[in-house]
């Protein structure tokens, strides 16, 4: 929302805004830019004169702003609508949808329209260091967007990403997630088989290779399909992926035919993947091939995702946002990769609405599995779970051991970092994964180092 509010006041509109909690970074970008932030919901933050309410998916009917525009008969409308009435109407719009990699995914596209001339404008749901926002006003006919599967508002439980007008897509693979709105994998999967629907026959997609679940959403769609991926098979493909001197580098080849090399300043293979699909969709636009591999070296990557936040005495803190099982293996797998002579420790805080809940109580363990070390927390906001839905820390600490690894649970995050202080060594690397704030654990780790 506050990424929306930046977009229509550079666009030339009065923007102001109400919420309950706002800090840094987006009260930062909203102050830059001259945008009045009230906090608290109260009717009377509602003016009388405005021409069009946007009303967040976090917010219910019985809000009181809500209820004041209802009662005063004010337009209004939901984030993604206002998006793509806003900015995507007339534009070729790319969105990038998929369990996983989302924001990734949406980052190197941007910026690789960006490197290669093109004024695309964005909406990410990560802050682009090459950019330091995540969001941008196009100037040209592209406009590239993170295609969100959550429900749109209290008066739209559809998913957001229908409201996106894809042109052309990138699909990163489908698992089950969000499990407070989605009851399963199959319901899941009829939000992204209506999205797939949606591109015109002369757009295109690109789904990631060997996914079954993606498979099992494209029977209706129209346009034309390619997969990607680092495996052999693959219509797009990432050959002789290797990681040296902090990048990841691999030949792209489609078809059989060298289009170039590339060569990303990320680590993780799954990265490696994402790029082969970005590439892939850039040139089918119509980019040169070769220019399209080149533009990758200039990433400064994302916040929150790998990254590393300090090094004091030999330890690195590295930050990402990683909370599905899926993200966790690949995250800590990546890590090892970069990392290879230094333990791990993988600092995991149950935060999100799913990882909070013990759809995934079997599932979380062994994704553990690579970690040298293991620190689960305990549950954010544990009330608002019923008991007999919440995730059991304790137990994935237990089954972890019983597997042969070293887990410990603490609940506290003054306490974990006492725990990794006092146990750490040199060149450990400290992964904390949360998909909130964790407490601020990460400058504490390295304040206390």
């Amino acid at each position: 929302m506050a990424s929306l509010a930046g977009l229509l006041k550079e666009a030339g509109f009065n923007v102001s805004g109400s919420d309950s909690n706002i800090y840094p970074p987006m009260s930062t970008l909203l102050a830059d830019q001259g945008i009045e932030v009230k906090p608290g919901y109260r009717a009377e933050n509602i003016p009388r004169t405005v021409d069009l309410v946007v009303i967040g998916n976090a917010v219910s009917k019985t809000n009181p702003e809500v209820q004041a525009v209802l009662a005063a008969g004010l337009s209004y409308t939901s984030f993604p609508d206002a998006l793509a009435r806003f900015f995507l109407a007339g534009r070729k719009s790319l969105v990038v949808a998929g369990t996983h990699g989302k924001t990734t995914t949406t980052a190197l596209l941007s910026w690789v329209l960006h490197a290669m001339g093109r004024q695309p404008g964005f909406m990410v749901g990560g802050w682009l260091k090459n950019f330091d926002l995540n969001y941008r006003v196009p100037k040209d006919d592209y406009f590239v967007t993170e295609g969100d599967e959550y429900d749109t508002a209290f008066f739209d439980k559809e998913a957001k990403f229908l409201h996106y007008r894809p042109y052309g897509a990138i699909l990163t693979g489908v698992e089950f997630d969000h499990a407070d709105i989605f009851k399963d994998l199959d319901h899941i999967k009829g939000a992204f088989r209506k999205f797939v629907e949606l591109l015109p026959e002369e757009g295109c997609l690109l789904v990631k290779f060997k996914d079954p679940h993606a498979t099992d959403v494209l029977q209706a769609v129209r346009c034309p399909v390619e997969t990607y991926g680092l495996d052999p098979g693959a219509d797009w493909r990432g050959e002789n992926y290797r990681f040296a001197s902090g990048e990841g580098r691999f030949d792209l080849v489609h078809l059989g035919r060298v289009q170039g090399e590339v060569r990303l300043p990320m680590i993780g293979r799954h990265n490696g993947e994402n790029a082969v699909a970005v590439a892939a969709l850039a040139i089918r636009l119509g980019l040169p091939a070769g220019e399209v591999c080149r533009a990758f070296e200039g990433f400064k990557g994302i916040r929150r995702r790998q990254d590393v936040v300090g090094e004091k005495n030999g330890v690195t803190v590295i930050d990402d946002f990683a909370h599905h099982p899926t993200a966790i293996d690949l995250t800590i797998e990546a890590v090892k990769e970069a990392f290879p002579e230094s333990r791990v420790w993988a600092v995991f805080e149950p935060r999100s609405a799913t990882s909070r809940r013990n759809v995934f109580q079997a599932a979380f363990p062994a994704s553990f599995r690579r970690a040298d070390r293991v620190v689960m927390a305990g549950l954010f906001a544990p009330d608002g779970i019923a008991p007999a839905d919440r995730l059991d820390p304790e137990r994935v600490v237990r089954d972890i051991c019983a597997a042969g690894g070293r887990a410990d649970y603490i609940p506290d995050v003054e306490a974990i970092v006492d725990f990794i202080a006092a146990n750490r060594q040199d060149r450990d690397v400290v992964l904390v994964m949360s998909s909130g704030g964790f407490g601020g654990i990460h400058q504490k780790i390295l304040d206390r180092l």
